[in-house]
């Protein structure tokens, strides 16, 4: 398969190249924010106040839904009085217990690992909040233990649904009062989701289109992507974890500035080198910095020497800066320009986005 730019303007092969429609998941993120928000509501979240703060949370979820925990600490940030973790396994750490809260989120409701948590909470006394497919085992899980469930339904793959499965966890945290996010607050990352969308869209040309100029640049390079703050952290993991399962292609993600203590010395590896005479372009480093607005001022400066590193050598450099005020907000910027980025890369390649097979395949191995 090559890289064919020309695939991205021609809205006839688009619509051929995504037939589970990928592109339409990734516009339905507004919709997610703004349905999700309703059914935590609804789902009596609230609740969870009544016994009052806990003494940590943990988040258990896997791929596309484990990443709804990596939200909620980035969001609650530095500020949060209390630990938040996410566990991305089947067991839960020896020092959760009866005055934890543990919040189990999978889009399917039946994710082997998360209900192996969600079970192992209950059996401990931790508090419980679950979030995922109506009608599953995790939801049985919750009734069985009184817990609050929030009924999640994500028309396609896990990975599209992050905003429906991500929400509700959030809006529990500011019912405990660890930190502050009202309607407003949601309706205005709905907003800036729509924005997005709307100048990400398919009909869009890729001279004015930040996802496809996103596309562009990483296509035929190995991007290492970093995020100046643990907020854009959060979406340089998810950028990989897109362009792993979106463009089969893969991706090295980090934070600012631990990478700045070994993945900086891949800019003196041999993916660095580029010869400029050569008849054809071999893939290369492309180094791609999410900036946060707020940033360490020693990791700002850590920041603009790497990129100057980057340039010395001549790898190239793409730098994109969160927009918006409030964490949730900065947060649903970088990471909605990098689902439509790492769909429109698997476009380009003529790759359908939507399936899985390799991670269908080690499961059923794995059943065997």
């Amino acid at each position: 398969m090559s890289w064919d730019a020309a695939r991205l303007d021609d809205p006839g092969r688009l619509e051929e190249a995504d037939p589970a429609g990928m592109l339409r998941a990734v516009a339905s993120s507004a919709a997610q924010v703004r349905t999700a928000y309703r059914a935590a509501r609804e789902a009596g979240v609230a609740a969870l106040a009544g016994d009052g703060r806990p003494r940590a949370i943990a988040v258990a979820g896997m791929g596309g839904s484990g990443i709804a925990g990596d939200v909620l600490a980035a969001v609650c940030g530095y500020g949060a009085p209390l630990p938040i973790v996410t566990v991305r396994s089947h067991r839960l750490p020896g020092w959760i217990g009866p005055t934890d809260l543990v919040i189990a989120v999978s889009c399917s409701g039946a994710t082997e690992e998360t209900l192996a948590v969600a079970t192992e909470a209950v059996r401990r006394g931790c508090r419980l909040l679950a979030v995922g497919g109506p009608s599953s085992p995790l939801e049985a899980v919750a009734r069985q233990a009184r817990a609050p469930f929030v009924p999640v339904t994500v028309g396609g793959q896990p990975r599209s649904g992050v905003w429906a499965l991500s929400v509700p966890p959030v809006v529990a945290a500011a019912e405990l009062g660890l930190v502050r996010v009202d309607e407003e607050v949601f309706e205005a990352v709905a907003g800036r989701l729509e924005e997005i969308a709307h100048r990400c869209r398919p009909a869009s040309e890729s001279f004015i289109n930040p996802g496809k100029s996103a596309a562009m640049a990483l296509a035929e390079t190995v991007p290492m992507i970093w995020g100046s703050s643990p907020l854009a952290a959060v979406a340089a993991h998810r950028w990989a974890c897109q362009l792993n399962e979106n463009g089969k292609y893969p991706a090295i993600w980090g934070e600012l500035p631990e990478a700045g203590h070994n993945q900086v010395m891949a800019l003196d590896g041999p993916l660095a080198e580029r010869d400029i005479f050569a008849d054809e372009a071999g893939r290369s480093l492309r180094l791609v910095v999410l900036r946060d607005t707020e940033e360490h001022p020693q990791v700002a400066r850590r920041r603009e020497v790497a990129l100057r590193l980057a340039q010395d050598r001549n790898v190239p450099v793409t730098e994109i800066v969160a927009e918006g005020g409030h964490p949730l907000e900065r947060l649903a910027s970088l990471i909605g320009l990098g689902d439509y980025a790492s769909t429109y890369l698997a476009l380009g390649y003529g790759i359908d986005p939507t399936p899985v097979s390799v991670i269908t395949e080690l499961k059923a191995r794995i059943s065997q």
